[in-house]
């Protein structure tokens, strides 16, 4: 069966609002002649005359005026469809956005987020989903909208990326802790027990690097999954946790926070996306709304 020329719904949608080939063909800048063979094809395609001669002019058959609005709404949806995205009525949109960010991203940037979205696209529903590695299919296959997170050379090189804020490790004991007291040297601090938090399979980091030309070494006393769960063990017990600062700020409420006593290099946190979302303006306010509140909670 030989599809349909869809180029002919603009011919009908012209026809039928003019009522007239010759003024059909002036708007499409067609010829008179070219128009009357456009007529006759969509008797053809449609089986029906649509259009007939009444004295001088041309009135709709039933048919044509059952068509004429279903028409003039296709060619006005496709016509939308094919225009280039700018605007997005926020107070109409009506749509859930998955976010997958590290843990403690939704405790200290959520909040605000939400109370952003709610005031202006009230229609809006964020999802925040947990980001247990660096794995990029989901932002590729549509499953996830954004993600946060620090730029690897393993993320596939066609993802969007944009800076949200710079970040740094710190450490954090339990209140009373004895390096809560007293001056802080790298020495006390390599004394002490500490909590492992394992990224990409190494149990050594950054931290560790950094002590290594010292001649000093961290005693991992326990491995945890996440750094809420560093926080917690910190909170109730001698252990010492290391954790990214901006990532875990309301996270250490009631917490004894300190500048590491070696030097680590700070690390950048970026907001990822797929090519696809690039032009969608509704997912372009929501990376906006993302970067503001990152920079107004720093």
């Amino acid at each position: 069966m030989t599809p349909p020329d869809l180029n002919l719904l603009i011919t009908l949608d012209v026809l039928l609002a003019e009522g007239s080939v010759t003024r059909a063909a002036q708007r499409l800048h067609l010829s008179p002649s070219a128009m009357s063979r456009a007529l006759a094809r969509l008797r053809e395609t449609t089986g029906d005359p649509l259009l007939v001669r009444a004295g001088r002019g041309l009135v709709p058959t039933p048919r044509a005026l059952e068509l004429r609005e279903r028409v003039g709404q296709l060619v006005d949806d496709a016509q939308a469809l094919l225009r280039p995205s700018q605007l997005v009525d926020l107070g109409q949109l009506s749509r859930t956005f998955t976010l997958r960010s590290r843990e403690g991203f939704v405790e200290n940037f959520g909040p605000s987020l939400i109370a952003r979205v709610a005031e202006q696209a009230p229609g809006v529903r964020l999802y925040f989903m947990p980001k247990p590695d660096q794995d990029d299919n989901a932002l590729r296959d549509g499953t996830v909208d954004l993600e946060t997170g620090v730029v690897v050379s393993s993320l596939g090189p066609e993802l969007r990326t944009q800076a949200l804020f710079r970040d740094r490790f710190i450490g954090v004991v339990r209140m009373g802790h004895p390096l809560s007291q007293g001056a802080l040297t790298v020495e006390r601090y390599a004394a002490g027990r500490h909590i492992g938090v394992p990224r990409r399979g190494q149990v050594r980091g950054a931290i560790d690097q950094a002590l290594s030309p010292l001649g000093l070494e961290r005693e991992i006393a326990t491995l945890v999954g996440s750094f809420s769960s560093a926080l917690a063990l910190a909170r109730a017990s001698d252990l010492i946790a290391s954790v990214p600062e901006r990532h875990t700020g309301l996270q250490r409420a009631g917490l004894f926070s300190f500048p590491l006593p070696v030097a680590t290099a700070e690390f950048s946190v970026s907001l990822l996306w797929h090519p696809r979302s690039q032009a969608d303006p509704a997912h372009r306010w929501l990376r906006g709304l993302v970067r503001e509140v990152c920079a107004e909670e720093g």
